[in-house]
């Protein structure tokens, strides 16, 4: 455990992954804010982070408009990384726009992906339905017997260097003054409805103007320390990378089947594939062990039959991951408590998390330094629609 270099901060922030470095590294690229920032967190490997454990992928096909803008900034920021860092070290990044291609087996299905690409249109995606035949004929390897309808975007749709951003959120943070260190909180003390201070593991307290819960899975527990409620918990997702003995002669879109499961391409002559448990409880915090029959006896099955192609597939890696699942209406968590406001929530993204960081990081620096969001209205996220039972509605959650 490291102690801070100080007994006060203006804003301490609760877990250092993609979250908590955009936040701090946001607020520090505001010319209008001027406060001191500490970002704590328990493991500086961040070896079992939803960081670490993400596929790493980005879509525009979202049913709510404000989702879909969201992942528009994603994409600029992305590709124009260095210009946004104004560091020459920032390599330049790009995206892989091989897609996402939704494959409906059922009318209603199809109705859902006709209406969500109207949606999608009106923010400039470029999403595309297709007939089974016309999946076919621009992907001829997969079986589309009992499909009705596909999605697929390939604008800004696919694979990003998350790790990579990351990284250079957190390096470039740090080089402009906010403080890491590798520490633990274990209690937030409230009073008069304000949060004065957090306790670390160490032992150290350590006063504060604005605490912000970028905790990930372990959202509820931080905000527990506070007295506060909040309906996040780890929900476990698992991800294999496996070669084929007869490779695509095409890059694989990150194909949503209707079973649940996707696969998409990974590296040159690999392929991930993605599904949730069965059933999908919460776990705890801890728990990261696989579940080696969910690949033999349902994801393998379903690979084969969707792309005949894959009938010898081999794992060559596998790993279990969390979501931080927002029970409530999956959609992320942002803003003040409606009690406590110095306590902000950046929490419950259900998987939408790396590809909605620029954006939520932006708008959290935002609301601390104004009290506003300024560049896109994220008010439709804020916690108080939960005790006011005000569901944001999102269709296309995977």
């Amino acid at each position: 455990m490291k102690t801070p270099k100080h007994t006060s901060y203006d804003v301490v922030i609760v877990g250092g992954a993609i979250h908590g470095s955009a936040t701090a590294w946001f607020l520090t690229a505001n010319p209008d804010f001027n406060g001191t920032i500490l970002v704590v967190e328990k493991d500086p490997t961040y070896e079992f982070s939803s960081t670490a454990h993400t596929n790493s992928c980005m879509r525009q096909q979202f049913s709510a408009p404000l989702n879909v803008k969201i992942s528009q900034f994603a994409a600029d920021f992305v590709k124009n990384l260095r210009s946004y860092m104004q560091d020459d070290r920032v390599p330049e990044l790009d995206i892989q726009n091989y897609g996402y291609m939704y494959l409906a087996d059922t009318e209603d299905f199809a109705n859902t992906l006709r209406e969500n690409q109207k949606v999608q249109l009106a923010e400039g995606a470029e999403t595309q339905l297709l007939t089974p035949e016309q999946i076919k004929a621009a992907y001829p390897f997969y079986n589309v017997d009992d499909i009705a309808l596909g999605s697929i975007n390939l604008k800004d749709e696919g694979y990003w260097d998350g790790g990579t951003v990351f990284d250079w959120f957190r390096r470039s943070a740090q080089d402009r003054g906010v403080e890491y260190v590798a520490n633990e909180v274990v209690d937030i003390t409230v009073t008069s409805n304000q949060v004065d201070s957090v306790t670390m593991a160490s032992g150290d307290v350590i006063a504060c103007g604005i605490v912000v819960n970028a905790s990930g899975p372990r959202a509820a527990r931080t905000a527990q320390m506070a007295g506060l409620d909040v309906p996040v918990e780890p929900r476990k997702r698992f991800t294999w990378i496996f070669s084929a003995e007869q490779p695509l002669d095409m890059e694989l879109p990150l194909t949503i089947d209707p079973s649940g499961v996707h696969f998409r391409q990974d590296g040159p002559k690999t392929y991930l594939a993605g599904c949730p448990a069965d059933p999908d409880p919460a776990v705890d915090f801890d728990d990261f062990h696989m579940d080696h029959g969910r690949w033999e006896n349902h994801v393998w099955p379903i690979i084969a039959g969707r792309i005949p192609q894959f009938e010898a597939i081999k794992v060559v890696t596998e790993w279990a991951g969390h979501y931080a699942f927002n029970t409530f209406d999956q959609n992320a968590i942002l803003g003040p408590h409606t009690d406590v406001e110095n306590f902000i929530f950046q929490n419950g993204f259900s998987g939408h998390g790396l590809q909605q960081c620029p954006a939520m990081g932006r708008g959290t620096a935002e609301w601390i330094t104004y009290g506003e969001y300024r560049s896109l209205d994220l008010r439709p996220f804020n916690f108080e629609r939960i005790p006011n039972n005000r569901p944001m509605i999102e269709k296309a959650v995977i």
